[in-house]
């Protein structure tokens, strides 16, 4: 927008370095699916070892040749790091390849602009989009930043940029309003749902684990799936009824990633919310993946960064069809259901899960039939304060019979 940059590509050569700073190794085939997602055509792979990154190019001399050389072979129009870049390596990358270099953070940047759908999505990718470029600003008036004597080196390059900053903090602004009404709309809406005492059931989980796939499975929606990073972006909310229990929402959300960049985490609080106000998450776990405890890990970390580390877990193990395996529960030792495995390909084990989230939502909502004398006409209008009363009937004696349901803190809250 505020620079000029070469043409982007599809062709793309990738790039992964090993680096002694006690990081754990980046999976290079999620990189890869990155890249294709992205709509990019990996034609070449350059993986090597250093001690630490330089500072001018993050690569050395003899690997910039490498690049350089596979470059030009398959006429790629893209270098993609899978490593965070100063700018000033980007700027100083593109100047030695003479075409368009980009970093992990500006990778997943650009898919989830291709994903965004709503509204609400549009602004936030946005958000994230112009934070990042606001770090890069400089690089478009290389030409103008120093202000020295001399024909043609006069004019006004400090003002020029200063001007674009302003128009960045200015637009900034401008979206993060508009988001602080998109998450008070949100907010409204989940007071409306606490009201009618609803749980609020959120998918979360590792990007590609198969969160939409299995949230079309139980509410019969038509949310896109799809075998690729990020093919769920804007968050869905679906009401369904669960035996026993009654209704509940559950919210589909965006997957999780290592590394997720500080910016996106951001630019992403309104989405995130629907995780953080949650009664329970489901935590979708690839049974299949290789790596599949290093991504739980991950999804952990990231739950405990946005603030959702103490909100209660079920675990479900996905892909059950591939793994060639049996749905099944798995309980602690105290009884508790902590894990389902099931196909949402399939279908097969969706009747468990339903059976997890009816016992494990019982544990946080009590709901019975309770009998009050006239003399407790405090505690029954406390009860229709909350919305508790389901149905109500008298007996002979002047009794109450109340049918209720709230969440049991509530009860024992209103109890005392």
């Amino acid at each position: 927008m505020f620079f000029e940059r070469h043409e982007s590509g599809e062709r793309a050569i990738l790039v992964q370095l090993s680096l002694d700073d006690g990081a754990p190794a980046q999976d290079p085939r999620e990189f890869e699916e990155l890249v294709v997602s992205a709509g990019g055509e990996p034609v070449a792979f350059i993986s090597g070892h250093r001690r630490a990154p330089t500072s001018k190019t993050f690569v050395g001399s003899g690997k910039l040749d490498e690049i350089r050389e596979a470059k030009e072979a398959f006429e790629a129009e893209l270098v993609v790091f899978n490593h965070p870049l100063s700018p000033s390596q980007e700027r100083n990358l593109e100047q030695e390849l003479c075409c368009r270099v980009i970093a992990r953070t500006g990778l997943i940047l650009d898919i989830f602009a291709q994903r965004a759908r709503t509204h609400e999505g549009k602004l936030q990718v946005e958000l994230a989009q112009l934070r990042h470029m606001s770090t890069r600003l400089i690089r478009g008036w290389t030409h103008l930043e120093r202000q020295k004597g001399g024909i043609g080196l006069r004019g006004p390059g400090e003002t020029q940029l200063e001007t674009d900053r302003r128009l960045l903090r200015a637009r900034i602004r401008t979206i993060e309003q508009r988001l602080e009404r998109v998450r008070s709309q949100r907010a409204q809406s989940r007071r409306s749902r606490q009201r009618a005492e609803i749980p609020l059931v959120s998918l979360v989980g590792y990007t590609n684990a198969g969160k939409s796939s299995l949230f079309n499975r139980v509410t019969e929606a038509a949310v896109y799936a799809a075998d690729k990073l990020f093919a769920t972006l804007d968050p869905t909310l679906r009401g369904i009824e669960i035996d026993h229990l009654g209704k509940v929402v559950l919210a589909d959300t965006v997957g999780f990633i290592a590394h997720l960049p500080h910016t996106l985490v951001e630019a992403f609080k309104a989405t995130l919310e629907e995780t953080l106000n949650a009664t329970l998450l489901l935590h979708v776990i690839d049974i299949v993946a290789e790596d599949r405890d290093y991504l739980v890990d991950e999804v952990e970390s990231v739950l405990a960064e946005i603030g959702a580390g103490d909100i209660p877990q079920l675990r479900v193990y996905n892909k059950l069809d591939l793994a060639q395996q049996s749905p099944r529960i798995l309980r602690n030792e105290q009884g508790v259901i902590e894990a389902v495995y099931l196909s949402a390909r399939t279908g097969a084990g969706i009747d468990l899960l339903e059976l997890a989230l009816s016992e494990r939502l019982q544990d946080q909502v009590f709901q019975d039939e309770i009998t009050l004398a006239p003399s407790e006409g405090r505690l029954r209008a406390a009860l229709y304060d909350v919305g508790a009363v389901e149905r109500e009937s008298w007996d002979s004696n002047g009794d109450n019979r109340l049918r209720i349901r709230l969440p049991l803190k509530d009860w024992e809250r209103l109890k005392n």
